[in-house]
C-alpha cells in the first residue's frame, strides 16, 4: 500500500513490465490515476434518520424541515457508489453542513 499526502491508501497494482518480464518499479503518484479522474462517482453521507408518518410525508413541500436523529459533531458514514469508504463528523461551515473525514475504511 502507498500513502500520499492526503493519507488515503491505494491498492498496489501490478507494474508494467519491460522487455524480459522485469517490472518497472518507481514511486506511484496521483498522475498515475489521471485516466480515471473524470469518471463520475456517487458520494452519499447518511446524516441521520427520522420516522415520519405517511400522512406527514405527503404534506411535505420544498423547504420542509425534517429533524434527524444526529447533531453537528456526531459520527456519520461516507459512501462512494454505495460502498462504505470513510467515517467522519458533521460540521457547520458558514451556515452550511459539511463532513470532515476522520477515518478511512480499508477494503476487506
Amino acid at each position: 500500500m502507498s500513502t500520499g499526502d492526503t493519507g488515503v491508501s491505494f491498492e498496489e497494482m501490478d507494474a508494467p513490465t519491460r522487455e524480459g518480464g522485469v517490472p518497472e518499479h518507481g514511486e506511484k503518484s496521483a498522475a498515475d490515476l489521471e485516466a480515471v479522474f473524470d469518471v463520475p462517482v456517487r458520494i452519499s453521507v447518511v446524516l441521520g434518520r427520522a420516522r415520519v408518518p405517511i400522512s406527514n410525508l405527503l404534506k411535505m413541500d420544498v423547504g420542509t424541515v425534517v429533524e434527524l436523529d444526529r447533531q453537528v459533531g456526531e459520527a456519520v458514514e461516507l459512501y462512494v457508489n454505495d460502498r462504505l469508504i470513510a467515517r467522519g463528523e458533521i460540521v457547520l461551515v458558514e451556515n452550511r453542513l459539511g463532513v470532515t473525514m476522520t477515518e478511512i475504511i480499508k477494503a476487506a
